[in-house]
């Protein structure tokens, strides 16, 4: 079954991606652009040049799973850092961004995390 968690790693592909790929095309680009494995297990997100259509390329057990989300209206809002848009990003920030919350305007409190703690 198809999940996405907090646990897993979260990948933003920088460059605007055709579409038309499927799962070898989006898998060299991970290989190739991203310089990651695909089979890892981590989940790779594609968005296209209007920023109206993503894809998520994900591997599972057996074999790879593909989510695809055309938008009727609006455009994906991207995170933003200062070499521009972000490489990895975070299972709430996927959320926020399929969900067309503003990124620029949320505010997040503080919270312990045990990769900060260390």
């Amino acid at each position: 079954m198809f999940a996405l968690t907090a646990q897993q790693h979260y990948f933003l592909y920088h460059q605007t991606t055709d579409m038309r790929k499927g799962f070898n095309g989006l898998s060299g680009l991970v290989r190739n652009e991203l310089d990651k494995d695909p089979l890892s297990g981590d989940v790779f997100i594609f968005i296209n040049r209007r920023r109206n259509r993503m894809k998520l390329l994900v591997w599972e057990d057996s074999g790879f799973v593909l989510y695809y989300k055309i938008l009727e209206q609006g455009t994906f809002e991207l995170p933003v850092n200062g070499q521009g848009t972000a490489g990895q990003i975070t299972w709430r920030d996927l959320v926020m961004i399929l969900e067309g919350v503003q990124l620029s305007s949320i505010k997040k409190r503080k919270r312990f995390s045990l990769a900060k703690a260390g």
